[in-house]
């Protein structure tokens, strides 16, 4: 008769167990020094030793030779059937998903007044699931688990502690609590090849890397996926094996599409997508895989020999290692950011291939986006001051060519001020003036705007710097007279900006060299005819949105002027 692998070799003795040698070294150490607790509580994921254990440690407690250090001898009549599950008068195992009722649980409590077979003996109850126990059940039970009958133990195994905590909180300060760790790929494939050369298969690296990822942390469903592979055919297990039996994607695809990343290849993108979905891919399973494979990327791209993936295959481990440095660190990173935000939109959509191909079509267009930051700092000419030199710094407020004069409006009169005096004083909080100062121009008064309206809030100018905002520099004249245009609906800005003038000047002379004069202008708006209704609508008020933010910000208004922005939302 045929043993599945994950029957054939689970461990009957706790140094066998892998990984959990923080459970079974405290579970055998209890047993030798006979301070056995009457109840304990398993948790972690599915498939990492939870009922193994508790089956080694009812093995260990009813051993007829038991080691002096607590182990199990796994071959003695008690231990046999124990560890096969059978019949057992001092082990029962209750599945508490089938039995979770308070009848069962006082059935239970019954059953434990009952003492064991022999004087030397203890009577364990494994339940497995215990979060599947109603709440009612958990009371039951409350009064045995405090004060249990002698030699009696119980061991509850659980892969949702948090629901215990929520419907009998009371029972956990009971029990040990023991807490499981998955296992890694590392050593789910050092077990594989163990298992493997016990049952004298040869076994190809890269194939028992794609079991001990597919397993996710499971030692039992590795185990089940070997089998399951073995079945297929004899001879070697090899990768295209595994690949074959459970379904997976060649890692040959990622590797195809980041190509096709790396190459900035958009077109090639949608075949690729219809070449898996035509071979029956799980999308879902391939954005996964393909995280993995950019996550690794971006690992060899920081300098980690290993790839970040203990599970990676080693030719997978190769290709990517000599694709190093074809997409950046920061792209990567981005891409990865992009995966995790669809994840959750991809799983509710009905239109899965078409968000998978935008995605994608986006990470090959990557190096045609450029950082807005770097543009507007590349647009006016470049000082030669400190703040400029060092791209490290904050950015800086946006340069940018000086714009053609608009045409000077008719209906409304400029407002100029007085030049500003030489030998006018300066006020005691004015700030020195820069030694190197760049010469006057549009572009550069829209790069020093941020500095010059900091000068006019430290001399407490707030009425001025509030008008500002609503201005934009619009012309410079050779003889240093400024020009600030504003909105039509903001023309009575005019009358602050023209009474600070004096100090305008003065905070712009301290950052430019050459400001004279300041002159505000309002453009002429023909006012709408006598009971014509004004018609509002979405492009009206975007367009109003927009403006107000250029007239906030200048470099926003910079940026509008030469990119062609539009406002989305």
């Amino acid at each position: 008769m045929y043993i599945s692998l994950a029957r054939k070799y689970r461990p009957k003795r706790f140094a066998d167990v892998a990984v959990q040698s923080h459970v079974s070294n405290t579970l055998k150490g209890a047993i030798a020094r006979g301070r056995v607790a009457h109840g304990y509580l398993m948790c972690g994921p599915r498939g990492v030793g939870k009922t193994t254990l508790a089956r080694v440690l009812a093995m260990a407690l009813n051993c007829e030779n038991k080691a002096e250090d607590g182990e199990p001898c796994g071959v003695c009549t008690s231990c046999q059937r124990i560890w096969t599950g059978s019949t057992s008068l001092d082990v029962v195992e209750i599945d508490a998903a089938s039995n979770r009722g308070v009848d069962d649980a006082r059935d239970l409590r019954e059953r434990a007044m009952y003492a064991p077979s022999g004087d030397d003996r203890y009577k364990v109850y494994i339940v497995d699931e215990a979060h599947m126990l109603t709440r009612e059940a958990w009371n039951a039970l409350l009064k045995v688990l405090e004060e249990p009958p002698p030699r009696v133990v119980f061991v509850f195994a659980t892969t949702e502690p948090q629901k215990i905590a929520q419907a009998a909180a009371p029972v956990l300060s009971r029990l040990q609590r023991f807490d499981f760790k998955r296992i890694g790929p590392a050593d789910v494939r050092a077990r594989l090849a163990a298992v493997l050369e016990s049952e004298n298969v040869q076994a190809m690296p890269d194939a028992l890397a794609m079991l001990a990822r597919a397993a996710d942390g499971s030692m039992r469903d590795a185990l089940s996926l070997t089998d399951q592979t073995l079945s297929l055919g004899e001879g070697a297990l090899t990768a295209e094996r595994v690949r074959e039996a459970l379904g997976l994607i060649a890692e040959d695809e990622y590797l195809a599409i980041y190509d096709l990343i790396a190459a900035r290849n958009a077109a090639g993108i949608f075949p690729a997508v219809a070449r898996l979905v035509d071979a029956g891919v799980d999308l879902g399973a391939f954005l996964g895989g393909l995280a993995d494979i950019f996550r690794a990327a971006l690992a060899f791209a920081l300098g980690d020999a290993t790839g970040g993936l203990a599970e990676l295959s080693d030719r997978t481990r190769e290709e990517l290692g000599a694709r190093a440095g074809q997409l950046a660190p920061g792209d990567l990173l981005r891409m990865l950011s992009a995966i995790t935000e669809l994840e959750p939109r991809f799983r509710r959509s009905g239109q899965q291939q078409m968000l998978v191909e935008t995605m994608l079509v986006r990470f090959a267009l990557m190096d045609r986006t450029v950082s807005l930051e770097e543009v507007l700092r590349g647009l006016g000419p470049q000082s030669g001051d400190g703040e400029d030199g060092d791209s490290r710094g904050a950015p800086r407020s946006a340069p940018r060519a000086p714009a053609p004069a608009p045409a000077p409006a008719p209906a409304r009169p400029s407002r100029e001020s007085a030049p500003a005096a030489a030998s006018a004083p300066q006020a005691a909080t004015q700030p020195a003036e820069r030694p190197d100062r760049p010469p006057l121009s549009v572009a550069a008064l829209r790069e020093r705007w941020e500095p010059i309206l900091a000068r006019l809030r430290a001399d407490g100018r707030m009425t001025l710097v509030a008008a500002l905002e609503h201005a934009t520099p619009a012309e410079v004249s050779p003889a240093g007279e400024i020009t600030f245009e504003l909105a039509a609906d903001c023309g009575h800005m005019d009358a602050p900006i023209m009474s600070g003038a004096r100090e305008l000047v003065q905070a712009i002379g301290a950052e430019l060299e050459g400001a004279t004069r300041i002159q505000v202008r309002v453009p002429f708006t023909p006012p709408p005819r006598e009971g014509a209704p004004r018609r509002l609508t979405a492009e009206a008020v975007k367009a109003e949105r927009l403006s107000s933010l250029r007239r906030r910000d200048p470099a926003l208004d910079a940026a509008v002027r030469e990119l062609d922005l539009e406002l989305m939302d």
